[in-house]
């Protein structure tokens, strides 16, 4: 089994079934999209409904994808257990009437013990099948050569999750062995059962009923595959992983509590269990608002209002006391990004959202947990209970979630009034629905910023500066005509500042008057169009009616500018060079580079690649003119120009020109010339979903460290191979075939050295009461090798009992085997637990064939002569 981190097995599970001619399904947003049935999206057939019911046909039959999850119907378990989560990602493949069960079995058994993909030990692996599937029984059985020990049949093997395709499934368990026994009761014990020694590791649901709305079920049209893999569950086992917060996915997230907290996981289990809560919450909070979803008090907003709250609860238990869960941001964003980069890509707006929530919340926590525990006192002398009334008042007056109260009784031995509390709730319904935030997007849009309809001019397209008048100040989603501290979101009636729209990011700055100054750290477009400038107040106070000088940074906006034009450069390019279907699909364009997505089936090769850059370049240098106007829509059709698929636009639009080479629709800020962005350099080019693919890029200085960078690294590697820099490439190559040699060399004199070691076993071979014992020390560097040498032992000595160790680095490895004719007598299995015992480790396996190891190299003579004593006892 190879040792994967959790962003490789997420692609090699892509890529195994892109080999098998599957459709790749980018991750859809977790805020579901024409769909009233889902609050979120909640696995991997969530968003592909619409095939499976037949509403839409999809392009290819076969779907791949990884999609983002979340779950939180058992939210109080998340912290307690080694799996539960509320976000998640489930690996999935699905076919829409095309393959049905066994080539799902097939594939999943391929992808699960194939060493070219995960490569388990198939010995390992258990499956369940539902009593009355005997179609999977028997495919199991005589297709993949299961016996019928290892398949097991369970009742409640019938996927049905609400609304939605449903039928029976057939799970996939990993046996971890006998270490993990002692963490789960005797009579769970078995594939299926609740332990954590056999995992379920895949679940390949045979598709043939929708579930209505209803609560009816009809056959769907066509049968239909729909599988599920949780990453964060394979992932464990793939790491040997005690708990999935024990997996690289989420120990750069604790490492980084670590650091904020002063404790270390792995200490206490109650302060293990906030590690857990806070790490497991943040990725959820964090993809969420990403995906559009912000805080309020009700549905999905209420329910990341709730996890924000659980987390800072549990934080308190690891003595954190301020605002910190919002810094975790960043680390989720560096863990998730390669494959989901719309974190890092909103990362600045993510942890403005949890941070105001957590300032919040703070400040009424405490007084909350004061009077909770009033309550609970009260509750002890009377029933057990506390009442619905008081737990909605807590709630409502002091923000401290039902939730919680549930949880913190439970802890207490008590209970709570649950329907009361909803009666309070009904009661409370219309004012509830009133203070919802109706925002989406970048923004916490609220009633306040609705309310605010008076026009703000932006000047930014020809200034980078202005005096302006302040006219509102919105602090905690409240109006207020002065502010002297802290984040604060300010609008003027006018504004050189660009808002994030259309890739291009929000411009920085300052805005400075004789009273006051502060630091421009965000732009967005406000509800009623208007740029809201999200701003850190440095020194003395800004007041609305004041007329302040805003200076947009100048050097920033210059390199935007750069990197804008050389996008829409980069688009004609690739359309020049691939075709007319290369549309844009997505970009980024900030100071530092550009990123450029982009409608492909396939990556681009390095020839086209540098011809691409090249064409880029050429139109640097021949310095076009870059003109821009607005125009009716209709004239700029006429034209030709560009425009991105589902975006909306009026009747009057923006042109941008360069020359008749390229004309687009654009909102964005750019150069007047085509040689003011100086040089452009490719430097990435990859996929990110289906037909999906993406350029990165840097223009100007930032390319011209990029070829610093490398020219340091040629004089770098030609010291290092002591040769002149023009010859790196043949020394390089010819360094390459001398290692290829030397590495056939040794593997041919190993080979011999082996294969001498093995022709004369005479003085390793004893007769044992008639039966022949073969018992030798060998050398090999790993299991692998070891077993190698058993076969070619076992293939000259058929009716032999044959065991062999080998010390691998500081540590024992054992193989033993047994002629079938003898497994009623011995077994290889129980022969392998008295050597791997004697070995100071474990081992197991069949009865004709078993493998284990030990930690004391030592003992391995002691552990081959075992077999000679065992086999005595028993033959």
């Amino acid at each position: 089994m190879k040792r994967l981190s959790g962003n490789e097995i997420r692609q090699l599970f892509l890529d195994y079934f892109k080999d098998h001619n599957h459709m790749v399904e980018p991750s859809a947003p977790l805020v579901p999209i024409d769909d009233d049935s889902l609050l979120w999206i909640n696995s991997g057939v969530a968003t592909l409904k619409k095939y499976f019911d037949g509403r839409v046909v999809p392009d290819n039959p076969r779907i791949v994808n990884a999609q983002k999850a979340i779950r939180t119907n058992d939210i109080e378990n998340v912290g307690f257990t080694a799996r539960h989560h509320t976000f998640f990602e489930m690996l999935g493949n699905f076919s829409i009437g095309d393959y049905f069960k066994e080539e799902a079995i097939i594939r999943a058994w391929e992808f699960l013990t194939d060493d070219e993909w995960i490569g388990f030990d198939k010995d390992r692996l258990y499956v369940t099948v539902h009593p009355e599937d005997m179609d999977a029984f028997n495919i199991w059985k005589n297709v993949i050569g299961l016996s019928e020990d290892r398949i097991i049949r369970i009742e409640g093997n019938f996927w049905d999750i609400g609304e939605g395709p449903c039928g029976p499934n057939s799970e996939i368990f990993y046996d971890r062995g006998e270490t993990y026994d002692d963490f789960s009761p005797l009579e769970e014990m078995y594939p299926g059962g609740e332990n954590e020694r056999y995992l379920e590791i895949w679940n390949l649901v045979f598709s043939e009923f929708n579930h209505n709305k209803d609560g009816s079920y009809t056959p769907l049209p066509k049968q239909n595959i729909d599988t599920g893999m949780g990453l964060e569950r394979i992932t464990s086992v793939i790491q040997d992983a005690k708990t999935n917060f024990d997996t690289d996915l989420f120990t750069p997230i604790i490492k980084e509590i670590e650091k904020v907290s002063g404790k270390k996981y792995g200490v206490s289990d109650s302060e293990d269990t906030a590690f857990k809560v806070i790490s497991d919450h943040i990725r959820t909070v964090a993809f969420a608002i990403a995906d559009g979803a912000l805080p309020s008090n009700e549905g999905r907003g209420y329910v990341l209002r709730r996890l924000i709250r659980r987390a800072v609860r549990f934080s308190k238990d690891l003595g954190i006391s301020s605002a910190f869960m919002y810094e975790l941001t960043e680390v989720v964003a560096e863990v998730m990004g390669d494959f989901y980069p719309n974190v890092k890509e909103k990362q600045d707006f993510i942890k403005d959202v949890i941070k105001g929530e957590e300032e919040r919340f703070l400040a009424t926590l405490d007084e909350g947990i004061k009077i909770y525990q009033d309550l609970r006192d009260k509750a002890k002398e009377s029933q057990g209970v506390i009442s619905g009334k008081d737990a909605f008042k807590l709630y409502d007056t002091y923000g401290f979630p039902f939730e919680l109260t549930v949880e913190y009784a439970a802890l207490d031995g008590l209970t709570v009034d649950e329907s009361a509390f909803n009666e309070e709730m009904a009661l409370q319904k219309e004012r509830a629905r009133q203070a919802r935030k109706q925002g989406e997007s970048m923004q916490v849009q609220s009633e306040t910023f609705h309310s605010i309809t008076s026009d703000s001019k932006f000047l930014g397209y020809d200034t980078t500066t202005a005096k302006a008048v302040l006219s509102h100040i919105v602090k905690d989603d409240h109006l207020i005509d002065v502010v002297d501290s802290g984040q604060v979101e300010v609008i003027f009636d006018q504004t050189p500042f660009y808002a994030e729209s259309g890739g291009q990011i929000a411009d920085t700055g300052t805005i400075t008057s004789d009273t006051g100054q502060a630091e421009v750290n965000y732009v967005y477009k406000g509800p009623n169009g208007q740029n809201v400038h999200v701003v850190t107040i440095i020194e003395g106070v800004l007041t609305t009616g004041e007329t302040y000088d805003l200076q947009v940074d100048k050097v920033k906006r210059r390199f935007v500018m750069k990197n804008h034009t050389a996008t829409h450069l980069l688009h004609q390019a690739l359309k020049d060079v691939i075709g007319a279907h290369a549309n844009q699909a997505g970009s980024l364009v900030e100071a530092e580079r550009l990123r450029f997505d982009f409608s492909h089936l396939e990556s681009i090769s390095a020839d086209d690649l540098k011809t691409i850059e090249n064409i880029v370049n050429e139109k640097i240098y021949e310095s076009l003119d870059v003109v821009i106007d607005e125009i009716p829509i209709s004239e700029a059709k006429e034209k030709g120009a560009m425009a991105l698929f589902g975006e909306k636009y009026g009747d009057v639009v923006r042109v941008v020109d360069i020359n008749g080479y390229s004309v687009e629709l654009c909102g964005g800020i750019h150069v007047k010339n085509t040689d003011d962005i100086g040089v452009f350099k490719i430097l990435s080019e990859s996929g990110i979903g289906a037909g999906i693919r993406r350029i990165e890029a840097v223009t100007s200085k930032y390319a011209v460290e990029i070829f610093q960078t490398k020219e340091d690294d040629l004089k770098e590697i030609a010291k290092s191979i002591k040769t002149k820099e023009d010859q790196v490439v043949t020394k390089v190559n010819q360094l390459v075939a001398d290692k290829k040699d030397l590495q056939k060399q040794l593997e041919e004199l190993k080979h011999e050295i082996q294969q001498a070691n093995l022709n004369d076993l005479s003085d390793a071979t004893v007769d044992v009461n008639g039966v022949t014992v073969i018992r030798q020390q060998v050398e090999a560097e790993n299991g692998k090798e070891l077993r190698e040498q058993m076969d070619l032992i076992k293939s000259q000595n058929q009716d032999a009992i044959i065991a062999l160790g080998a010390i691998t680095g500081d540590k024992v490895a054992l193989v033993v085997t047994v002629p079938n004719a003898l497994t009623a007598k011995v077994k290889a299995g129980d022969i392998m637990k008295g050597m791997a015992n004697i070995a100071g480790g474990k081992g197991g396996g069949r009865p004709d064939m078993a493998q284990g190891g030990g930690t004391n190299p030592e003992s391995i003579t002691a552990a081959l002569q075992f077999v000679e004593e065992y086999i005595k006892d028993y033959v």
